[in-house]
């Protein structure tokens, strides 16, 4: 039967738990055991789908289709395993399910409340799936106190005492800093864990979040007032990356203090991975700039994981990628402006996005990385945008737009159901819910034989993760070509574009995936280090 490690947070949000969960998790994959990671988001969106990217983030998609948490990108990077729809859960889709349920008659007119109902079907799901695993661990949304969390810590409490030894509770607090003290203060996480042992729950380990090394007497103060091990308590310093966070908590005792909770002995991990992923991070041999032209760059959280693949894409070519986030409405006035902007970079990359605001921008930094020659890489609406850039100036389609912009006489780019039924065109149905258009998860696609990207990937047949609702109309197909932009990628029908490239410029591939999703800093993806390979010979041409 697997073992669960609970992952709280106290004090304040933000302190990690999902880089914790990932690092501990990977720690304990490196001596042989098998993890899973699952979240538990207390908000009531029944999923961050339909969330503005300022308030959440990013929304990952795993490879079944489900929108999660970004924390999710974090557990696949650094362990390697997909996740799942079974991987996350909103108190919205618990509620939900639980309305769907009463409305039905299936609680047989009794009456339903949080306890026992949500917090059954709390347990239900962090006990779902775990077969043939050794660990599973939940990591748990907000700080200790909310109150739409209070469901989810009455879950752990039950299972911890229907399970008892085959538990750990891990609790991530703050230990912060007063320069004028000069002291680093226990008390914030000494109210924490009171607060957390106020709901039933004693933690088992205490992750320290500080930004000044805990000394021996304050480590001591935390473990006798909070009634853990001395030990349990481990000091969790600011990291030079997010890749050395593994090999930091291992040096600090984490993984070791997980397993003498439980009992068990295990070889020591072996940690050669993450050492040579962190020389590569940190020893760089070159230094490019890539220049992201995107409608989120006030927050970064929003493209987490293209940062991160962009990075995973330099420790392949071991050079230090720079990112220069522009946003894309800037690029929306004069050319002179574009330049200036754009003449330093060696790469220029467009992500995805929804809506018509920045598109004009981005169209015009497509212009400019396929007149200037710079390696362009176009994601989702990035690629969208380059055929529609490709049919205005070299198609001479000059009113080519998209269907998510407004009626257009030239609809390159439509919504999905417009053009994929076999009777034609399939006019788009309004109202229902947002999500019910949307191409999500693992799609394969096929390659040409002689084309650019087979090459970049070492095959012609592929499985990529799709989020989007528009597609560009393959009816445009034969003039876009002769304009010069090659559809090198198809869905396995032929229907439906994934790859446009130019065979006359040095890197200029759109694809309608997002393969930042699958990258991971041990494996990168090969279209981000082709292109930051493109970037580094870029760097060397100017």
């Amino acid at each position: 039967m697997a073992r669960y490690i609970f992952i709280t947070g106290g004090v304040v949000s933000s302190l990690g738990k999902g880089l914790m969960a990932a690092s501990l998790a990977a720690l304990l994959q490196a001596r042989g055991y098998r993890v899973r990671i699952r979240k538990f988001d207390p908000y009531l969106n029944v999923d961050p789908g339909t969330m503005s990217p300022y308030q959440h983030g990013e929304v990952y998609v795993t490879d079944d289709g489900a929108e999660t948490d970004l924390d999710l990108g974090h557990y696949e990077r650094f362990t390697g395993v997909s996740a799942r729809q079974a991987d996350n859960i909103t108190s919205g889709r618990i509620y939900r399910d639980i309305i769907i349920k009463e409305r039905r008659g299936d609680y047989l007119g009794a009456t339903v409340q949080v306890i026992p109902h949500v917090t059954d079907a709390i347990k239900e799901f962090a006990q779902a799936e775990t077969e043939d695993l050794d660990f599973v661990l939940c990591e748990i949304g907000g700080t200790v106190g909310d109150i739409e969390g209070l469901p989810f810590i009455e879950a752990l409490r039950q299972l911890h005492n229907e399970m008892r030894d085959d538990t750990c509770f891990v609790h991530v607090t703050l230990v912060p800093y007063i320069a004028a003290a000069g002291e680093l203060k226990t008390k914030p996480t000494q109210h924490s864990v009171r607060e957390l042992t106020g709901l039933g729950i004693q933690p088992d380990i205490l992750l320290c979040r500080c930004e000044k090394p805990l000394p021996e007497t304050e480590r001591a103060k935390i473990a006798q007032f909070c009634n853990v091990r001395k030990s349990a308590v481990i000091p969790a310093l600011d990291a030079t990356s997010i890749y050395a966070v593994p090999l930091q908590y291992h040096a600090e005792g984490l993984d070791n203090e997980v397993l003498r909770h439980f009992g068990l002995t295990a070889p020591e991990p072996d940690l050669a991975v993450w050492d040579d992923i962190v020389d590569r991070f940190q020893n760089p041999e070159g230094e490019v700039t890539i220049g992201v032209v995107g409608k989120y760059v006030g927050l970064q959280d929003a493209y987490k994981s293209l940062n991160e693949a962009l990075a995973h894409g330099g420790m392949a070519n071991r050079v230090k990628v720079r990112i220069k986030w522009l946003d894309a409405e800037l690029f929306e006035q004069d050319d002179a402006e574009i330049a200036a902007q754009l003449e330093p970079m060696h790469g220029i990359l467009v992500p995805g996005g929804f809506g018509e605001r920045g598109t004009e921008g981005k169209i015009a930094s497509v212009r400019f990385a396929r007149e200037r020659n710079v390696p362009f890489f176009g994601i989702c609406l990035g690629m969208q945008m380059a055929c529609v850039e490709a049919a205005r100036n070299t198609a001479g389609i000059e009113g080519a737009s998209s269907t998510e912009f407004g009626p257009t006489d030239e609809p390159v780019v439509g919504i999905i159901t417009e053009w994929m039924t076999a009777e034609g065109l399939q006019q788009r149905s309004e109202g229902g819910d947002l999500g019910g258009t949307m191409r999500l998860g693992a799609y394969e696609a096929k390659l040409a034989g002689n084309s650019h990207v087979a090459n970049v990937y070492g095959a012609t047949q592929i499985s990529e993760r799709h989020r989007h609702r528009y597609e560009v109309n393959v009816a445009y197909k034969e003039r876009l070509e002769k304009g010069g932009l090659v559809f090198s990628g198809m869905s396995p029908d032929g229907l439906l574009p994934e790859i446009v490239e130019r065979p006359d410029h040095p890197w200029f591939i759109g694809v309608q995936f997002h393969p930042e999703l699958k990258s991971r800093p041990f494996e990168p993806h090969p279209l981000f280090k082709g292109f930051i390979a493109a970037a580094v010979s870029q760097a060397r041409l100017v």
